[in-house]
Order: C-alpha cells, then structure tokens, then sequence
C-alpha cells in the first residue's frame, strides 16, 4: 500500500471510531467547504453512472454497438 493509501486508511478507521454525532460534525464541517462537496457530487456521479451501467446488462452487444456509432457519427462506416 502507498504512503497516499495507508494515510487515507488511517483517516478513514479514525473516522469509523468517532461517535455518531461526532461524525456527522465532522462531515457537515468537509460539506460546508466548497471544493470538498464539489468532489464529493463528483464521486457519487461516477458511482451512480457506474451502477446504471451495470445495471443495463441486458442490452445486446448490437444494440451497444450502434448507440456507440450514434453517438460518435460513425454510422454507416465501415
């Protein structure tokens, strides 16, 4: 694990520790700053989008395929 990744793990197992009122002061404080919370919605897009991918796992590869071709205007292209 990297220096980055054991000081995150540690921030995070502190966080665990903490009571429940003092963890919710503790993320109303990281909200309440502007460049923390833009990151935050950041991150819960990604994982939403990722979620709904998965979720669409019954669209046919065809079907994938021509909707990549739309969506780049390679259609008809071969």
């Amino acid at each position: 694990m990297s220096a980055k990744g054991a000081t995150a793990e540690i921030f995070l197992t502190a966080f665990k520790t903490m009571a429940k009122k003092e963890q919710d002061i503790f993320l109303s404080k990281i909200l309440k700053e502007k460049k923390f919370r833009e990151d935050l919605i950041d991150i819960a897009i990604a994982e939403s989008t990722v979620k709904d991918r998965s979720s669409r796992s019954d669209r046919s590869e065809v079907e994938f395929t021509s909707a990549l071709e739309i969506l780049f205007g390679t259609e008809g292209r071969t």
